[in-house]
């Protein structure tokens, strides 16, 4: 079997003959579906015969971050008739839901574990999403499951959903009979650490092209997401919105620990599912389309706290929805003007807050 580089050297050398050179591209394509080169050079071939539909079918399987498939994807933009603002728009939508979901689940973790160093990203929930993620990317291609974009797609977010619900319930459950704070972080770095093994375990057996599709995700971008992926991860955000809305009574009552609440009458088990439900599909999905974005859920429920100053989730809910909107698409912004991935803006912005928390709340160390 010829190797991709022979194949688009085969693929040249017809140039003059378009017919000729855009089979062998599409037979290059075939026997190298996974491969973001082969992907990218198909996707440069279907726009040139104007075929919009295999373009953008072969661009979600292409690398996201070079050169060449930035231009490729502006050429199938303006020829799909997508204006730049319209782009634009979608980039600033997919910011808005990912700050808003990273925050209010970061909030809805930092009440029921009552620990003020929790979120998506210090309780490892994010890790159990990208071993999720990890196992589809790097898994999927040897069974053949990545051809279609729909499948892609779902098969990412139900990943994500499924990886991150179960080291949420496995803290939680750890959570119930150790109390102490610190060694629930600790047991949470623990998990991340067994988990990062698995994920470098299925990198050293992953072939190449997956390999670096998967690195490519862990970089975390907001700009990578597409109109069809978006059909997903709106309703999905605005479900868990919803469910941790209809918790904000809960979530109250177990400010004043759980036997209070108890006392109460509300129903700690069913409360605590659903604010589970709600984490998994806030952050689980956020992870998945937008890769492991970090700091968001820990710092900006703390920042609403400040500049509302106010503990009742009537009114926190809503302000780190608000907050963590703004802060998402001013990282955006920096990253952009930096071209620095995200996850880079984030860190530098979230750590000052983390180290702020700590000194402030000494009885955690």
């Amino acid at each position: 079997m010829l190797s991709l580089r022979e194949l688009y050297t085969v693929a040249i050398s017809y140039k003059n003959t378009p017919e000729q050179f855009y089979k062998i591209i599409d037979i290059s394509v075939k026997i190298y579906p996974a491969s973001p080169v082969a992907n990218l050079n198909a996707a440069a071939a279907a726009i040139e015969r104007g075929n919009t539909q295999a373009a953008g079918r072969y661009l979600q399987m292409a690398s996201h971050e070079t050169l060449a498939y930035k231009n490729c994807r502006g050429a199938y933009e303006l020829l799909c008739n997508n204006t730049y603002e319209g782009i634009r728009l979608l980039k600033a939508v997919v910011a808005l839901l990912a700050g808003a979901a990273l925050a209010v689940s970061g909030l809805q973790m930092q009440t029921l574990f009552r620990n003020p160093l929790a979120g998506p990203y210090v309780l490892r929930i994010s890790s159990g999403a990208s071993l999720g993620v990890a196992i589809f990317l790097l898994g999927a291609p040897l069974l053949g499951l990545t051809g279609h974009p729909l499948i892609s797609t779902l098969g990412i977010a139900g990943a994500a959903w499924i990886g991150s619900a179960l080291i949420l319930m496995l803290i939680a459950a750890v959570s119930r009979r150790i109390k102490d704070i610190m060694v629930i972080l600790i047991l949470g770095m623990m998990f991340s650490s067994g988990v990062g093994a698995v994920v470098q375990i299925l990198q050293y057996l992953s072939n190449e092209a997956a390999l670096k599709s998967f690195v490519v995700w862990t970089m975390g971008s907001l700009g990578d997401v597409t109109l069809g992926q978006l059909g997903l991860l709106l309703p999905a955000v605005v479900l868990g919105l919803v469910l941790a809305v209809a918790v904000i009574k809960p979530l109250n009552l177990l400010l004043l620990g759980e036997n209070y609440a108890r006392t109460m009458g509300l129903d700690i088990r069913r409360s605590r599912q659903l604010i589970f439900l709600s984490t998994t599909l806030l952050a689980g999905t956020v992870t998945a389309f937008c890769g492991p974005i970090g700091f968001i859920g820990l710092a900006v429920p703390h920042v609403a706290r400040i500049l509302f100053a106010d503990a009742d989730h009537r009114i926190l809910v809503p302000a780190s929805i608000l907050t963590g909107i703004v802060v998402m698409l001013l990282c955006d912004v920096l990253a952009k003007l930096l071209t620095f991935p995200i996850n880079t803006i984030t860190a530098l912005l979230g750590i000052p807050i983390v180290i702020w928390v700590v000194i402030r709340n000494k009885s955690i160390v």
